[in-house]
């Protein structure tokens, strides 16, 4: 065994040193040739050089008519330079432009860089491998819109760091975390592992809480986790962003016969729409187990008795009937996430990237984009109707920026098109808010700019463990703060039950990884 696994050792060992002598400029770099060599070999070393975080473009900066060339160090050219000229070699009205793009000192004779020009109105790409001046030709703009949006600002270039093949490597990282399978699980528990410093650990069998639901009152909280499958991926990024260490909410309902209701914002109907839905215990905890594919973890979060006395059941039903079957809140579901300038945004992401996405998914997506985004930059603009080039051109006419734009906080009695937006967590809170658990300060708290994190760190739930219910982790030596009632491993949420409501709270509040530093009375 040992001398079939030595010429792995030795090619590995010698990759290695190779990739640590970085002054020294070679014909070939180790790294652009580790996908040539046998598959136990070479990925170890590419998993431990890229990662899923590989496939986020970063911005260099914009290449204008007004300004100096822009300079930056690339991935594999590290003196590059870029400048932009107008010109109407199409004949058209506002004709087109040539971005210039040198690029020089490569650090191998394989090495390549990746790069994606965007404006409001389009998005292209082009990869350089030799050291020379490239050019990218815009042959007309679309309209005089662009034009004037180019004359002044340029357009933005985005660096993919990983290069080509670090850049596959990451798309072979992220595709996992979406599939319905143990490698994409895996893949989310590694993820989170890697850029949260979340911890998985198992707790013992049964991972299935046997529940009386006598013990269950109108208000409890139920924190959901989905580590696989579509949901999985989805919520994983979502953490990642935001700090949560929950992807998904739900609220418990006791009508006036004492029957158990779950209330939850994104559940599926029978056309496949994510809507809000007021379901019985029985068929809604049926489904979790059973027929849930996404692996989820659930936990019980009890109201504090003093709040419990304070939730007005009968304004709660009336708010959840109101609710009930209205679209998911897809219209600020980013908006909660981002609060601040540049304090929300995980390298490489930014306001830049975020703007860049938007395009892309306004190109393919015209109708999504409409419902994700377009219509709530309109109510921050206070305008009707504008797409989302429209909007970053109205940004730069009034002098401000599209992250500040961003940042603007949302605004709970904003009405969309299909009605009042709120996601899982904002349509508990919203019931919160309506029941009275925010008293007397309802009226200066947007409980749309609250993330799941903002909402299982409130100081609203028990915190003495005698008064549990019975069945309260009964199966685990490690007793939670909570009632973990479904799930392999133990639930994390760190800062649980510590925080008092006060006045704009979560409005202003930054959730950079690792560490997610949250600043007093944000």
């Amino acid at each position: 065994m040992a001398a079939s696994s030595s010429p792995c050792v030795f090619f590995t060992t010698t990759l290695l040193l190779l990739l640590s002598i970085s002054s020294v400029k070679l014909p070939f770099h180790p790294r652009d040739l580790l996908p040539l060599l046998p598959r136990q070999v070479s990925w170890p070393v590419l998993n431990s050089l890229n990662t899923a975080v590989d496939l986020l473009p970063t911005f260099i900066g914009s290449a204008s008519v007004k300004n100096d060339a822009v300079e930056w160090k690339g991935a594999c050219f590290y003196e590059n330079k870029a400048w932009l000229e107008l010109n109407n070699k199409s004949g058209s009205e506002f004709g087109g432009g040539t971005l210039h793009i040198k690029v020089d000192k490569a650090h191998s004779w394989t090495c390549m860089d990746i790069y994606v020009f965007v404006t409001p109105y389009r998005v292209t790409w082009d990869w350089y491998f030799v050291s020379r001046e490239h050019t990218m030709e815009f042959k007309e703009w679309e309209g005089k819109a662009e034009y004037e949006y180019v004359k002044q600002k340029g357009v933005s270039i985005f660096l993919m760091e990983a290069g080509m093949l670090g850049t596959l490597r990451a798309l072979w990282d992220v595709f996992p975390l979406f599939t319905n399978t143990g490698w994409g699980e895996n893949s989310n528990i590694a993820f989170l592992k890697n850029h949260m410093g979340a911890n998985f650990y198992a707790r013992p069998k049964p991972w299935v809480t046997n529940i009386t639901t006598d013990e269950i009152h109108s208000g409890d909280l139920l924190a959901i986790s989905k580590i696989r499958g579509r949901w999985g991926g989805f919520e994983t990024l979502e953490k990642w962003v935001s700090g949560a260490y929950a992807g998904h909410t739900a609220v418990c309902l006791r009508d006036s016969e004492g029957k158990l209701w779950v209330g939850e914002s994104g559940n599926e109907n029978e056309k496949g729409e994510d809507v809000i839905a007021i379901l019985p215990w029985e068929e809604w905890w049926e489904f979790e187990q059973t027929k849930d594919d996404s692996n989820p973890h659930i936990a019980l979060l009890p109201l504090h008795p003093d709040y419990r006395a304070k939730f007005n059941v009968t304004a709660a039903w009336e708010y959840a009937r109101s609710m009930d079957g209205k679209p998911y809140g897809y219209h600020n579901l980013i908006f909660s996430w981002i609060d601040t300038i540049s304090g929300n945004y995980p390298p490489p992401l930014d306001a830049h990237l975020v703007a860049s996405v938007m395009t892309v998914w306004s190109k393919i997506q015209p109708d999504y984009a409409a419902n994700m985004w377009n219509e709530a930059l309109n109510k921050r603009l206070g305008t009707e109707g504008l797409d989302l080039p429209d909007v970053l051109v109205e940004v730069e006419k009034r002098g401000s920026s599209f992250d500040e734009l961003l940042a603007v906080p949302e605004q709970d009695d904003w009405i969309y098109s299909d009605g009042k937006s709120t996601s899982c967590i904002a349509f508990i809170l919203e019931m919160y808010k309506e029941a009275g658990l925010f008293d007397p300060i309802s009226s200066s708290i947007q409980v749309t700019e609250f993330t799941i994190k903002d909402a299982y760190m409130l100081k609203f739930f028990e915190n003495n463990a005698s008064r549990f219910p019975k069945w309260c982790n009964d199966n685990d030596d490690v007793k939670l703060p909570y009632c973990q009632i479904l799930g392999k491993y133990r639930m994390e949420l760190p800062g649980y039950n510590t925080m008092e409501p006060y006045p704009h709270m979560n409005e202003h509040c930054p959730s950079l990884p690792p560490k997610y530093h949250r600043p007093k009375n944000c």
